[in-house]
């Protein structure tokens, strides 16, 4: 059976039919708030029961409880805080009760009535969600760009956001229903945020073998220079499932939403939306969702000792290597020989030899995605 969504209900917060048209109306009367294309993003997978049970922005105490107790206040398993930044200015006469109206590139997105307005320590979010303070993490300069309060509240959605990725998109409402249209009772979920090398595709099909479907659903939205753009990664993926994947065992959906680069913690939040999918099972890989030095290898494995109650299954997976000496892809508990022979999927190797036009060899890369990508000038975020 597919798991029921966290927190047992999956929320919907969209506003349709007549009741939409009087709410519009009245949004043009209210005082605006403008909010950033990543955060227009956030409302939506509120709205679309994504981020279940969450239906607004977090109130200070579930912002506090998150940030230290890694749960919501009602002792929910929840690692990232989804908050609302706003500026004094911006808020000037209004208080708690009120409600505004949420607008981005100059559209009318969503309601929110404000629960609450508060004050936050930035460099306690950095350190609490990313286990460090310091700038150059990508997670933490975000952070501190950040303004200086918070506002806490339910929203309604009015309008959707412009969605270049509109055919691959699916909310879990619709996955939901897909998966049991399929006749899948087990799903395993894959988080990426690269275009596939064999590495992946071996812990995708090793994953596979054990249920009946699997969900490869790559991040889309902001990401840090050097990743890869996001049309890459999904034209990379459509070719890799066209010539190496059964018929009707993969479902390929995009997660938009932004990298926050947290490690531990981020993962945890990845395991929590596939839930929300449908998803009973999720792929933990070496170092996920992290960035530079700043986690341990297998930190993200770690983390979900502390959440026994989570409602979906983590699968950990070793790094994957090519062994000369095997002559296929493996990894350290099934490989018994010493370094020489093995050949990591190094992202920046394979980022090095894309940009210099030379394919990478075919142990590392299928060569049909290795063609595919070099088509691009640049395959890569600038």
């Amino acid at each position: 059976m597919l798991p029921r969504p966290h927190g047992g209900r999956l929320v919907n917060r969209v506003i349709t039919g007549r009741r939409r048209e009087i709410l519009l109306e009245e949004a043009k009367e209210m005082v605006k708030i403008r909010v950033s294309e990543d955060i227009a993003v956030d409302l939506v997978n509120i709205a679309r029961g994504l981020f279940s049970p969450l239906e607004g922005f977090m109130i200070q105490e579930d912002y506090l409880s998150v940030l230290y107790d890694m749960r919501l206040s009602n002792d929910l398993p929840w690692t990232i805080p989804i908050v609302l930044d706003v500026s004094p200015t911006e808020i000037t006469g209004l208080e708690e009760g009120d409600d505004i109206t949420l607008i981005c590139n100059g559209n009318i997105i969503a309601l929110m009535r404000i629960e609450e307005i508060f004050g936050y320590n930035k460099k306690e979010f950095a350190e609490r969600v990313y286990k460090t303070t310091d700038p150059n993490h990508p997670g933490v300069a975000r952070t501190y760009n950040m303004k200086e309060l918070l506002i806490g509240g339910k929203i309604d959605l009015l309008n959707e956001i412009e969605n270049p990725y509109y055919r691959y998109t699916l909310y879990p409402a619709e996955t939901r229903v897909l998966f049991r249209e399929k006749g899948w009772k087990t799903v395993v979920g894959f988080q990426t945020r690269n275009a596939p090398h064999t590495g992946h595709e071996y812990i995708q099909k090793t994953a596979l073998a054990f249920v009946d479907g699997l969900f490869i659903n790559p991040l889309i939205g902001k990401k840090k220079r050097g990743d890869f753009k996001d049309e890459v990664i999904l034209a990379a993926y459509e070719i890799l499932i066209k010539n190496y994947y059964p018929k009707d065992v993969v479902v390929l959906a995009v997660l938009r939403t932004w990298m926050r680069y947290a490690g531990p913690r981020e993962a945890v939040f990845h395991a929590i939306l596939r839930k929300n999918y449908g998803c009973t099972h999720f792929i933990v890989g070496r170092d996920h969702a992290g960035v530079g030095n700043y986690y341990k290898p297998y930190e993200a494995h770690e983390i979900f000792n502390e959440f026994p109650d989570l409602g979906i299954t983590p699968l950990f997976f070793k790094e994957f290597f090519y062994c000369k000496k095997c002559g296929g892809i493996v990894n350290e508990r099934i490989c018994p020989h010493s370094g020489e022979y093995r050949v990591k999927f190094s992202g920046t190797l394979l980022r090095n030899l894309l940009l210099k036009k030379e394919k990478p060899p075919s142990y590392m890369m299928r060569p049909e995605v290795a063609e595919l990508i070099l088509k691009w000038d640049n395959p890569f975020v600038e």
